[in-house]
């Protein structure tokens, strides 16, 4: 099922008094369209994006990719229409046609999180809609034509944001009879709602801070912006030692009378490292990703599979800031080897090695370590969402 998402960014921002197209203001030291492109790239749960540009903003579009981007997720662009409406329109237009389920967000709403993206992929794939919404915490006052005011009860409404996310055929239908039928709306859930009934509203973590920058005040208070996305992860991993494998630890091979034993080169501390990386991106355990059920990973070098790791690390928008592993082994000494596998675990990582810490430790002959039936090791690393 192919899933883009059509990034409406062709507003001219009036009301924000910018004297130009907001989404190409600075938003705390980066434009509101690169971080929200960036918000969408990182969810990794899209085949690909269309952007919707007037023309006019093409070169600022451009300038935003050399400076923030790449942006690869973005795979065609649109242009912008006289309308929100006719904009959108043009992206749905500009959409492969195998396109199954698509996700329509406001450049305007850089804040937007993977859990709230995904609240509403997984929403249209089940119903054909999915709405992000909020409860509405103010009273509403309802102007009737005849100058009377109503009180609508606030526990029934919401207030809805984008992304609006729905079965591609039926949003682009909706769109296109509203187009010959000149039928006016201020979402698209309107419009969905217009040809096919009510919408699906879905709740997520991180709804209520997924604002839209509308006026020149949002962009005067900006300190919730520099504000770094901290995320920590910790691992685990243990095997046993057997006789005719080789002993690795952090990538560097030991001279030991025995080794690790595992589907893998049973690399335990890189085991835990990894394990450490994907919790704190949230996607689960390296068991999920490289079952030992798979050939291919009969034997595979842990230090290649820590690649395919930092792979998603960096297309979820993150970076290590520091990585902390311990050992434990009762035999053999450990210390000698230190100063290699700080330096093997910080090229794995991408960073410094005044980032990374190894260390070992026994046990007082307790335990499976101690008893040198095996060896175990832990690791917790910290991730920095990059700005």
């Amino acid at each position: 099922m192919s899933t883009w998402a059509v990034i409406v960014a062709a507003g001219r921002g009036e009301r924000a008094g910018m004297g130009r197209n907001k989404v190409f203001c600075d938003f705390g030291g980066r434009s509101v369209l690169g971080r929200c492109l960036s918000a969408f790239q990182s969810a990794n749960l899209f085949d690909g994006a269309a952007i919707v540009l007037s023309p006019q903003d093409e070169p600022l579009y451009r300038e935003i990719c050399e400076k923030e981007g790449p942006f690869p997720l973005v795979r065609c662009i649109a242009r912008g229409g006289e309308t929100r409406r006719d904009s959108v329109f043009n992206g749905l237009q500009a959409l492969p046609e195998d396109v199954e389920i698509v996700a329509i967000h406001d450049a305007a709403r850089p804040f937007v999180s993977r859990e709230v993206i995904e609240a509403t992929l997984i929403s249209a794939r089940e119903y054909g809609s999915g709405v992000i919404c909020t409860p509405v915490v103010d009273t509403i006052k309802q102007l009737l034509p005849d100058g009377s005011v109503a009180t609508p009860d606030r526990a029934a409404l919401r207030a809805v944001q984008t992304p609006q996310t729905f079965d591609r055929a039926k949003i682009a239908a909706a769109h296109r009879r509203a187009r010959e039928e000149n039928l006016a709306a201020t979402d698209d859930a309107m419009l969905f709602e217009h040809y096919y009934g009510a919408v699906r509203l879905v709740t997520a973590p991180g709804a209520e801070e997924n604002r839209k920058l509308t006026n020149r005040s949002d962009f005067e208070s900006d300190a919730a912006a520099s504000i770094p996305d901290f995320r920590v992860g910790q691992g685990y991993d243990a095997h046993r030692l057997a006789e005719g494998r080789r002993l690795v630890l952090c990538g560097v091979e030991i001279p030991h009378d025995r080794g690790l034993d595992g589907h893998s080169d049973a690399d335990v501390a890189v085991h835990a490292l990894m394990d450490a990386l994907l919790g704190a991106l949230g996607e689960g355990d390296i068991g999920r990703l490289f079952p030992d059920s798979d050939p291919q990973y009969k034997g595979a070098d842990s230090m290649k599979l820590l690649q395919i790791v930092m792979e998603r690390v960096r297309a979820r928008g993150c970076r290590v800031g520091n990585a902390d592993i311990t050992i434990v082994a009762q035999r053999p000494k450990l210390a000698g080897f230190m100063p290699r596998m700080r330096e093997r675990i910080a090229e794995g990582l991408g960073v410094d090695e005044t980032r990374v810490n190894v260390k070992a430790t026994t046990t007082e002959r307790m335990g499976f370590e101690g008893e040198e039936t095996g060896i175990s090791a832990q690791a917790v690393v910290l991730l920095v969402k990059n700005a």
